[in-house]
Formats: C-alpha cells, sequence, structure tokens
C-alpha cells in the first residue's frame, strides 16, 4: 500500500515529505532530550564542578540518633549566625561528657520527624533560638516553629532546654524563645533547666557564658554523665594538605566556580555576584563628619526579584590589612592550600567552611577576624601562650567567674577587641592557624532595606549605609560591611541576594501612610514614594503619603534631599515633617514632629492610614510607639488599655510595621 503511494508521487511531493519527516524527527529528538534539560530552569548547559560537601544523609535525624546511639539533639534558629554557633559550642562541650550530639538545621530536615523523638532513649532536645525582627522567628526556623505551634507532635518523656537570642532594645524581647520554652512543655516535653534568655543590647556572651556554665553540671547530673579530662582539647576538625593544582574554593558558598558560572535562584548559600553601578557620598563634604553612602547594584540577567521594603544582603570581606596582621603574627604562609576535615565522620557538616581553600582566602572571606572575640576561642588559644601572665590573662577572660566575666565585658566587649588586637596584646601566643580557623565564626552577610522599588528598575537595586568608623584609644574600629562597601567603585563586584520582607506598601493604592524615618532608616520610603510616583504618572489615584523625617543638620546629613522635594512639587508625597535634631538649642526629633502635627496623625489613623518605621529600635523607634500611643489616648480618647489594645491591633493586621535594628 504504502508502495503503491509513494510510487504515485512526483519529486517536488517526495522532496517535500522528506523534509517534514526530517522535521518530525528533529522536533520529537528536542522534546525527548529537552525535557530533561529543562526539568530546572535554572540550569545553564554548562559543565560544573561537584561539590566538595558531603552527600546529605537520606536517613532522617531522628534515625541517625537511633543507629547511633545519640540522645542529644540540638536544634537552632539562627539569622546571623551566633545561634548556630552556640549550638556548635554546646555540641563540643557535651564531648566532654564521651557524647556525641546531632546538630540540625531545621531548614533542611524534614520537621514532622520531631514527633519520633520520643522513640530515642533519654532523648535530650535543646534549641538555641533567635528572635528576628519584631517578634518573628529566624528564616531557617520558621517551619519547625509553625510545626511546634501546631500542637500536633507528642513529646512525651523528652527533656528540653532552651537558649533564646534576643535584643531588649526590641518590643518582643526574646519572644520565639519563650514562646518554644512553654510549647515544648504543652507538647508533654519535660523541662530540665530554666530558659537561658540572651541580649545582644548588653552582653550576650556573658548570658550564654552563663547559662551554659550552670546548664552542663546540670545535664551531668540529669543522666548521670561522668566527665572525661581527655575530651577537654579534641579538636573538632583535621588538618588534610591539598595537592598543588586542584580546584580551590575563591570565596564562593556552595559550589566551586559559582560566580564564574552563576545558576539561580540567589540566597545565603548562593549568592549573585553583583556588580556596583553607582557609589555616591549623601552627605555634604565638607560639612558632615562622617560618610552615608547611596549604591546601587545591577542584577540584571539573574531572575533576582524584590519588592520595595525588602533587604539586600551583602557579603563583604575582611580589611586586607588585618588578614596580613594574622599572617604576620603567626608566621605562616598565607596561600598554601588545605581542607579542614570534621573528625566526627557521621557530622552533617563536614568543613566549617567552603574548602579546599587557601588560608588568605579562609581569613578574607569566611571567617570573622573583626568582631569581638568569644570567650572559647580565648580558653582555646590560650593553651600557646608560653608567657604565664599571657596566659593567666586568656584563662581569666574565658571563665565564667565574677571577675572573669567583669574582665571579659571590659576588655572584650568594651574596648570591642578583634582577635587581631587579643594576639597583638598577647605576642606570645601563637595557635596554629588551621586551629584559629576552626574556632573562628563564620563571617555573615550583613542586610541593608532596599531604597528602591522595581517599578523604576527591575534590575537595578539600591541600599544607603552609614560607614562605622570610630576609635577606641590608638586602635580604629571599622565596620566590616560598610567600609568594604565604601571601597566598591563602579564595575567592582559583591556577592548579594534579596531576604524578603514582611514590610509592605497597603495593597489599595489609595490607603493613606504614615512613614516615620530618620536617617538610612529613610531608606524603605524612597521605594514607597517611587512605587506610588509610578502609579500617580499612570493615572491612578494615590493616598496620601506622610514622610516623618530626621537627620541632624539640613545642610550636613538632609540625604536624598532632592529627590523628596520632587517627591513633594508632584504631590506624590503631601506631607513632609522635617526633624533636624542639631539645628537649635533643643534636639528635635521625628517623635516630636508625630506629636506636633497629632491631630493630622489621629485623623489618618481613624481614615484607616497605615504607620511604618524604619530606623534605630534602641531609642527611636520605642519613642514614636510611646507617642503614637499618647496620641490615641489624648486626641482619641482612649483609656491606656484600650490605647495599648489599638496599638497591638494595628500590629496585628499589619496597619504598624516596623523595620529598626539596634
Amino acid at each position: 500500500m504504502l508502495a503503491t503511494i509513494w510510487s504515485g508521487l512526483d519529486t517536488s511531493d517526495i522532496v517535500v515529505l522528506t523534509l517534514l519527516l526530517m522535521g518530525a524527527v528533529a522536533f520529537l529528538i528536542s522534546k525527548i532530550f529537552g525535557a530533561s534539560n529543562q526539568s530546572n530552569r535554572y540550569t545553564p548547559k554548562v559543565a560544573t564542578v561537584a561539590p566538595t560537601l558531603k552527600p546529605t544523609h537520606n536517613q532522617s535525624f531522628i534515625d541517625r540518633m537511633l543507629n547511633e546511639n545519640r540522645q542529644v539533639l540540638i536544634m537552632y534558629g539562627s539569622q546571623t549566625g551566633t545561634a548556630e554557633e552556640m549550638s556548635g559550642r554546646l555540641a563540643k562541650d557535651l564531648s566532654r561528657y564521651s557524647k556525641k550530639a546531632v546538630v540540625v538545621d531545621p531548614e533542611d530536615i524534614e520537621v514532622d520527624d520531631l514527633a519520633r523523638l520520643k522513640d530515642v532513649p533519654d532523648a535530650l532536645l535543646v534549641l538555641c533560638l533567635a528572635t528576628y525582627g519584631e517578634g518573628d522567628p529566624t528564616d531557617n526556623a520558621i517551619t519547625l516553629i509553625d510545626y511546634l505551634k501546631g500542637g500536633d507532635a507528642d513529646l512525651t518523656g523528652v527533656r528540653f532546654a532552651v537558649f533564646g537570642l534576643g535584643n531588649k532594645t526590641y518590643e518582643h524581647f526574646n519572644a520565639v524563645g519563650k514562646q518554644m520554652d512553654a510549647q515544648l512543655e504543652k507538647l508533654g516535653a519535660k523541662r530540665i533547666f530554666p530558659l537561658g534568655l540572651g541580649d545582644d543590647d548588653a552582653n550576650l556572651e556573658e548570658d550564654f557564658m552563663r547559662w551554659r556554665e550552670a546548664f552542663l553540671p546540670k545535664l551531668a547530673e540529669e543522666f548521670s554523665w561522668e566527665l572525661n579530662t581527655e575530651a577537654e582539647t579534641m579538636r573538632q576538625y583535621r588538618l588534610e594538605p591539598v595537592e598543588p593544582g586542584k580546584a580551590l574554593f575563591k570565596g564562593e558558598f556552595g559550589r566551586l566556580g559559582a560566580f564564574e558560572r552563576p545558576r539561580p535562584p540567589y540566597d545565603v548559600k548562593n549568592p549573585y555576584l553583583a556588580k556596583v553601578t553607582v557609589n555616591r557620598e549623601l552627605h555634604t563634604v565638607g560639612k558632615s563628619d562622617r560618610s552615608c553612602r547611596h549604591i546601587e547594584f545591577s542584577v540584571e540577567g539573574s531572575r533576582i526579584r524584590y519588592d520595595a521594603g525588602d533587604h539586600l544582603a551583602v557579603f563583604p570581606t575582611n580589611d586586607a590589612d588585618l588578614v596580613n596582621a594574622v599572617v604576620n603574627i603567626l608566621e605562616f604562609d598565607p596561600d598554601v592550600p588545605f581542607r579542614l576535615i570534621n573528625t566526627d565522620e557521621d557530622a552533617s557538616k563536614r568543613h566549617p567552611f567552603p574548602c579546599p581553600t587557601t588560608y588568605r582566602t579562609a581569613l578574607t572571606h569566611y571567617v570573622d577576624i573583626c568582631a569581638p572575640v568569644k570567650s572559647h576561642v580565648l580558653k582555646a588559644i590560650s593553651d600557646y601562650s608560653t608567657d604565664e601572665n599571657e596566659k593567666q590573662h586568656l584563662t581569666l577572660l574565658s571563665t565564667a567567674t565574677e571577675d572573669g566575666l567583669k574582665e571579659y565585658a571590659k576588655y572584650i566587649v568594651k574596648e570591642r577587641r578583634s582577635i587581631v588586637d587579643v594576639l597583638r596584646d598577647h605576642p606570645t601566643c601563637k595557635p596554629p592557624i588551621e586551629y584559629l580557623l576552626e574556632l573562628l565564626p563564620r563571617l555573615q552577610a550583613r542586610y541593608y532595606s532596599i531604597a528602591s522599588s522595581p517599578r523604576v528598575n527591575e534590575e537595578n537595586i539600591a541600599i544607603c549605609a552609614i560607614v562605622t568608623k570610630y576609635s577606641i584609644g590608638d586602635r580604629q574600629i571599622k565596620g566590616v560591611c560598610t567600609n568594604y562597601l565604601l571601597a566598591r567603585d563602579v564595575e567592582a563586584t559583591a556577592p548579594v541576594f534579596v531576604r524578603k520582607s514582611t514590610m509592605r506598601l497597603p495593597h489599595r493604592l489609595t490607603t493613606a501612610v504614615i512613614m516615620i524615618g530618620p536617617g538610612t532608616g529613610f531608606a524603605p520610603f524612597r521605594g514607597f514614594l517611587q512605587d506610588r510616583q509610578y502609579h500617580k504618572k499612570g493615572g491612578k489615584d494615590v493616598g496620601e503619603m506622610h514622610l516623618y523625617y530626621g537627620c541632624r543638620h539640613p545642610e550636613h546629613d538632609y540625604i536624598y534631599e532632592e529627590e523628596i522635594k520632587e517627591y513633594q512639587a508632584e504631590g506624590v508625597l503631601t506631607h513632609l515633617e522635617c526633624a533636624f535634631s542639631r539645628v537649635q538649642t533643643d534636639k528635635v526629633y521625628v517623635q516630636n514632629k508625630l506629636w506636633d502635627t497629632r491631630e493630622r496623625v489621629w485623623a489618618a489613623i481613624q481614615d484607616g492610614a497605615h504607620v511604618y518605621v524604619c530606623g534605630d529600635a534602641r531609642n527611636m523607634a520605642r519613642d514614636v510607639m510611646n507617642t503614637l500611643q499618647r496620641i490615641f489616648r489624648e486626641v482619641g480618647g482612649k483609656s491606656e488599655p484600650d490605647a495599648q489594645t489599638f496599638f497591638k491591633e494595628m500590629e496585628k493586621s499589619k496597619r504598624y510595621q516596623a523595620d529598626v535594628w539596634s
């Protein structure tokens, strides 16, 4: 039959049919192979280098505990790495009792497996939980907290303890730690030690030292553990040399070559190397004694998306002079390639930071050499001092006695001494560089409120930052990230990613907003104004925008002054109240301007206005909150309890939102 049809066709018909057949075959091949290539739309068609990280265990963390006879589970909620570091320190402390803990990032597990913890004999659960923002859990702990709040887990028979990390300048001090301490008891678990409340506004390290010093003996008593004195000096990682020519990490975080071969999505484990397109001074040169930078990053082609109100995270590098100082003090070759391997073969964290790499890269990109030194680091390096006085001082600094804590608070915390300062002050202390790298905390990303709207340019992200630089005695203290940004010229790059925020403009464009933001607290409101300006130019009605703006002097640090006046002229910004604190004899702040316009503020709130606060948490945010409640009482006629209830209802309904820092 086919032969008959084929014989009846002329040459042109055969050519056409052949071409159609070839096209169909090509289409089928592309569909078959394309399907596998497109299974992840973020995977580029380039060769990738396999990461050196240990493969993830297929078994759950509960199965690991059962199979490896481990009774202690430590979970952390960490935004800046501190709670994670403390969890690691607690795990190392337990090795002194010949116990191996399982340390877990809740983001990496199936949280409903936690219900099986009661199957582990003599199970102990320790939570180190930071409270982020306005009483919120950290990003990595959201799923865990939601699961525990759900109340489905039966933890009868499990013993637990919680250490919370917070800051008393915030209204909801240690809210997450307090909630989980109570919730675990509701789920049937038994509290074996009181909740620890760390305060980062005072001395978080001292709070942790005091709690830990009492907690460990209680554990030994509860479980009849015996101290293993030989475990005191056990190392967590062993040094392994790397053969020449081996591919090395050069500052990447997740996989080798990530910056040369970028692959979205981008996050804390896979930041995007963004190009700086603008880096300009916002303060008046010659009049202001400070520096505030406006910096824009190009994310063109990265598929990074953001909204006005989100945060941009920036990974800084350490000052090269400080890196060289460590090299010179400890006298080692900084360009030797190496890796650190966890001595616990079953540990989920095989390396303390991306390995293999060089000592210079580790000191530059991966460990924090600028932060005040933690007590456990001081204790560990004290053994390497050959001078007895130096050794005694380092030992004192690391001891949780009243004298030790007092000296630590003065010498380390108040005077902000870094590892470089400590090594300089104790010249006979020469710990091996690989051990020091094991001890030091990871260098963390810094977060900045985004000062732009994607309505203007979705492939450009702006931030603004005050450059931190001051002196204590003859030592100059410099903010790691702000000075890193200061040195980023146009065309330079920096690793970044976007963190979503809950701070959002109302969905309804006609809803009025009251924005309160002194200094760089204006940043998210610049994005809000750009957003509303875009809609207004598009012919849409937009609601009133009230701005309470604060700075020291209109001729010194009135950042974005010209733009603000343009928003006024266009009718986007309907009410502007500037508080210049150092122009007149009596200082004037945004909360004073808020009270001066109290009738207008109350009327706007009564009509449904949303209130936003951004900036300093220690004084400004608290004073603004108190002023608002005073307006509710004295203008709105509410009693004090009713004013507080009204404010809480505004918070709950997201009509009052704050993005503050200490």
